[in-house]
């Protein structure tokens, strides 16, 4: 396949996701440049394997070692293969031990904190995941590549397994601790728009994956049935970073092109969006960081007029939460404190990090924004973004 052809698959890509605005914040970035043209490339060759035998492939989990196998149909179910895994995490002593204060709830608590690289170490090599539990000092988890680290790995609701994909366009999925680590080889899926996102059960991941690059680009979003690999569509969605909500009832991600936040079934229907964000609206929104369990409410990243969208890349930082009903901004009582990052919990409560100085800290907030305790962050962690919040 020639550079012409390469670019010609890419520009049909950006057409298919999102008409223009999408292709032109691609190409603001030369490293989603090189992702796309590694699925653009992985994907035809997916194709013609396809034609050759005539048959169709499912998303199948399987090891590093032989290649992709045909299937029958994309609903095969195949037993999976388990990857060597790695070493168990470690407790590593932080410099030093997290004092809560504050006056807490009758039993409303901070769960488990993951933690990942920041985006200024895109380009390393494998970084390690961390976890952090008020209380207690900071777990070393597994290794993941960086980018994935950076651009689309995510955490299960239950806190013990993450989700990523890798530079070849595969998902992967394994326990915190490494162990019981799987690629599902059947398909490519797209590792920076439309990222993974764990249904509430843990036991699905949403993605979107490429389904033919002749003559042009073609992807549809699914969901993935980790223990089988079978992969069913769920809708005509076109948009990046979705959000699953606790209840199971509502995805929720930007379109990437207006800045408008669209929300849908868990099947991808009765689409709404938030109300004056996007369009013609004077704030805009391309990155959102988590939902509300009934999906009332959205903690994103807004952008006032005139605000550089920049490119289709995760970020995860947060400067509000917003009613995804009336489109209003909730306060939340945070002391004056800049918000950094916000995460919903399954119980309804917000977990805000705002910076302090040299350091961050953690503040529970309920569900009307107000403070119910707050626990100082392990100096370690500051140089890390936060992930994911799991009970």
């Amino acid at each position: 396949m020639n550079d012409d052809r390469l670019r010609l698959d890419l520009a049909a890509l950006a057409d298919e996701v999102s008409p223009v605005d999408l292709r032109d914040r691609a190409l603001r970035t030369s490293r989603r440049l090189g992702v796309q043209r590694a699925v653009a490339t992985s994907a035809a060759a997916v194709v013609m394997l396809g034609a050759a035998t005539g048959t169709a492939f499912a998303l199948m989990p399987r090891d590093d070692g032989p290649a992709p196998v045909p299937a029958t149909t994309p609903s095969t179910t195949l037993t999976p293969t388990p990857t060597p895994s790695e070493a168990t995490p470690t407790t590593t002593a932080s410099p030093e031990a997290a004092v809560s204060s504050g006056a807490a709830g009758p039993t409303a608590t901070i769960g488990r904190v993951f933690y990942g690289p920041q985006r200024s170490a895109e380009g390393a090599g494998p970084v390690r995941l961390w976890s952090f539990r008020p209380g207690s000092e900071p777990v070393r988890l597994l290794s993941v590549p960086t980018d994935a680290a950076i651009s689309n790995a995510v955490v299960s609701p239950d806190g013990e397994r993450v989700a990523w994909v890798d530079d070849s366009s595969y998902l992967h999925v394994a326990d915190v601790d490494g162990t019981d680590a799987r690629t599902y080889r059947g398909n490519l899926v797209d590792p920076d728009c439309w990222t993974p996102a764990w249904a509430p059960d843990s036991q699905r991941v949403t993605v979107s994956r490429v389904v033919s690059a002749e003559p042009s680009m073609v992807t549809e979003v699914g969901v993935v049935e980790l223990s089988s690999g079978k992969f069913t569509r769920i809708g005509d969605l076109r948009g990046c970073h979705p959000l699953w909500s606790a209840d199971g009832k509502v995805l929720a991600f930007p379109d990437a092109s207006s800045g408008r936040v669209t929300l849908t079934d868990q099947y991808g229907r009765k689409g709404r969006s938030v109300p004056n964000l996007g369009g013609n609206a004077d704030r805009s929104c391309f990155d959102v960081a988590s939902l509300s369990p009934d999906g009332s409410r959205i903690a994103l990243r807004l952008r006032g007029p005139g605000e550089e969208s920049g490119d289709v890349a995760r970020e995860l930082d947060v400067n509000a939460v917003l009613d995804t009903r009336t489109g209003r901004k909730l306060d939340l009582e945070l002391g004056g404190r800049k918000l950094l990052q916000a995460y919903f919990q399954a119980d309804g409560t917000l977990v805000a990090r705002v910076g302090v100085g040299d350091r961050n800290v953690l503040v529970l907030l309920d569900g009307d924004g107000r403070k119910i305790s707050e626990t100082p962050e392990p100096t370690s962690l500051k140089g890390q973004q936060i992930l994911g919040v799991a009970d």
